[in-house]
């Protein structure tokens, strides 16, 4: 008898003891599933998101290689595309309409979006891709010369401010030049702190490597560097401003190590096409110039006095590309009047296969024009160059991919500037209306309209 109820007790215990680790067991079962069931929702997952398949890895290898390819923004854009992944509340999915009128998630496959024209396009020193603000066109602007060279009062003023460009350029016309997808300069000295000035010359310029950053605040994108003071320190002061115009990343055309870099064009991928920039300088116009041209063994500039090789660069950039600029040194100094050699080869230059010629030198505005249908801005004038009151000008351009291939000069303007008391603005008011006046009786055959856009006079 006291055996069995012993048992008894014991087997009332061991199912006690049962009992108790099922309901443990289910507490935490229940315990998991409401952790689970929160973090999911802390997370904003369902539990249909937790069940799907990983991300193709084409979708995630684009996402890493664009990274990659975009460091220069990649601070400015971080923080937007953190919350693009997590959401912010009040995001709203992209949706489309589906034919039952449920609403459906966007197609998300890129099979809709347009190709890119330059797929495989590998980018090189003289081929570089630029984003456009506006889809299928490409706004360009070009101004005349500028010095750094702090012997000279412009670039007094600017370092008497802490190097604050603004003080040099008018805040209007500065926004401006940083709006435009290619922004162009004469850039009309080099970049050096070493060689010596050459002695046979009457002006020689010359500008600190450090002096570049000042470009980059202008917007620059471009420095045309075929004239007749890029030589001016001889081959050291050439060599130091290509490299302190390449770590920068100040692109560069119209001098090189060799002639075959001197003659190549920069070329642009923008908007869905290929523009080609060129340029080349007549001066100095003698048999053995101060100004070394290029050889194939030497530094130098792009000379063009013989124009044979300019109108088969020309060529060979016009089958290759969608639009070519030349941008040109020549004329003569503080003359408005056209000089012969500029009027003989402005036809050469356009029958080549130039879109646009635009020209520098002369110090002070020349003629607008057209040749074979071609307009050429003979001459832009100083920009930021001395402390002289002088008319100039920006010339900007809107370039327009066409549907069937190619490209198109869709606008052209010729917007006043003045230069003063070392610093260059946008004209106003009764200056302006002068300049533009001005423009229009020194340009036989061109229409200017008080907003600066020209155009060929129809005859």
């Amino acid at each position: 008898m006291e055996y069995d109820r012993n048992n008894h007790i014991v087997r009332k215990a061991l199912l006690i003891f049962f009992l108790t680790c099922v309901i443990v067991v289910l507490l935490g079962l229940g315990a998991l599933a409401g952790y689970r069931y929160l973090m999911t929702r802390q997370a904003g997952l369902t539990e249909a998101d937790m069940t799907q398949e990983p991300v193709s890895g084409t979708a995630a290898e684009t996402a890493g290689s664009f990274g990659e390819a975009v460091t220069d923004t990649a601070s400015a854009s971080n923080s937007g595309a953190e919350r693009d992944a997590v959401g912010d509340p009040g995001d709203e999915q992209d949706t489309e309409q589906s034919p039952d009128g449920a609403e459906e998630p966007a197609d998300e496959t890129g099979e809709d979006a347009e190709p890119d024209p330059f797929a495989g396009v590998e980018e090189d020193f003289f081929t570089r891709r630029m984003e456009t603000a506006e889809p299928d066109t490409v706004t360009m602007a070009f101004a005349g010369d500028i010095l750094f060279d702090a012997s000279y009062s412009v670039q007094n003023r600017i370092l008497a401010a802490d190097g604050d460009v603004s003080q040099a350029v008018g805040d209007t016309l500065l926004e401006r030049m940083r709006a435009v997808d290619i922004m162009m300069v004469n850039n009309e000295f080099p970049y050096t702190d070493s060689g010596s000035p050459q002695a046979e010359k009457t002006f020689t310029f010359h500008a600190m490597p450090r002096a570049v950053r000042q470009l980059k605040e202008m917007g620059v994108d471009l420095a045309g560097i075929a004239n007749n003071h890029t030589f001016d320190y001889g081959e050291r002061g050439l060599l130091d401003t290509l490299d302190t115009l390449d770590r920068a990343g100040v692109g560069r055309v119209g001098a090189g190590r060799n002639i075959e870099e001197a003659s190549h064009p920069m070329v642009y991928l923008a908007g869905g096409m290929r523009i080609a920039v060129i340029a080349a300088t007549q001066l100095e116009r003698y048999a053995n110039p101060n100004t070394r041209g290029a050889t194939a063994e030497l530094p130098g500039v792009f000379r063009c006095m013989d124009d044979t090789r300019l109108c088969e660069v020309i060529r060979k950039a016009k089958e290759e590309n969608d639009f070519v600029v030349v941008f040109i040194h020549w004329g003569n100094e503080n003359e408005v009047p056209l000089h012969w050699s500029q009027t003989n080869q402005g036809p050469d230059i356009t029958a080549a296969g130039a879109d646009l010629v635009i020209g520098a030198h002369s110090h002070c505005l020349q003629p607008l024009g057209y040749v074979n249908d071609v307009p050429i801005v003979y001459s832009l004038g100083n920009f930021l160059f001395n402390s002289k009151t002088l008319d100039t000008c920006l010339i900007e351009c809107d370039i327009k991919r066409l549907p069937e291939g190619g490209a198109h000069l869709t606008s052209l303007r010729f917007l006043p500037c003045i230069q003063s008391g070392c610093k260059v603005r946008f004209a106003e008011d009764g200056d302006k209306t002068r300049i533009l006046d001005y423009m229009r009786s020194i340009s036989p055959g061109v229409t200017i309209a008080d907003d600066g856009e020209f155009l060929r006079t129809a005859e």
